[in-house]
């Protein structure tokens, strides 16, 4: 099954991987509203996104740049088979400006936490969004320090989210998370190739 993925992804181009990537995102939007329309009334999760409230800058921003400080040392501590994900996250963050990569981060943090922690962690709990936040990120599947890794950084930033009850500073959480990872992945790579 791994190999299949591999293989999968090996074959793919950079203008179909992030056609894939945006049509995902774009699903997970969908999926919310659809949600959102049936379980919530008038869409009242959207209330719980307050940019008005400093706690998205001063406990988001923090918290997210923990996370990839703790994210960066554990990749250059532990053996490179810990993070191997067949190559998706560098394809996807190699050949892209530092634009692009934050019109990504962004577009992905915003989706997938609309859905995983406004919709539902609110309506089926924090453990239950963690599980089925890491199953949707299938690559993981198939290295189980990624899969823990990704299982813990959910349920992290759901901790947040019921503390915050602030959506506001889970996307930006994720987005700081995703945008210096993204960052981090191409220069980390270009170090490589200058070699």
């Amino acid at each position: 099954m791994k190999k299949k993925y591999n293989d999968l992804i090996a074959s793919l181009t950079d203008k179909e991987l992030l056609h894939h990537l945006y049509l995902t995102q774009i699903i997970l939007l969908t999926i919310s509203f659809i949600l959102g329309w049936l379980l919530f009334d008038h869409l009242s999760y959207l209330n719980n996104i307050h940019f008005n409230d400093i706690e998205f800058v001063t406990v988001g921003i923090p918290l997210g740049i923990a996370v990839v400080i703790i994210d960066v040392a554990l990749m250059n501590w532990l053996p490179s088979s810990y993070y191997d994900d067949g190559g998706l996250n560098e394809r996807i963050f190699k050949n892209r400006n530092g634009f692009h990569i934050l019109v990504i981060a962004l577009f992905v943090a915003f989706s997938e936490e609309l859905l995983f922690r406004g919709i539902i962690q609110t309506k089926v709990g924090l453990i239950m969004a963690s599980i089925i936040f890491a199953v949707i990120h299938y690559r993981y599947l198939f290295n189980w320090f990624l899969f823990m890794n990704i299982v813990l950084l959910s349920f992290f930033i759901g901790v947040i989210y019921d503390l915050t009850e602030n959506l506001a500073v889970t996307i930006t959480m994720h987005f700081v998370i995703d945008f210096l990872l993204g960052v981090y992945i191409k220069f980390r790579r270009l170090k490589v190739d200058d070699r």
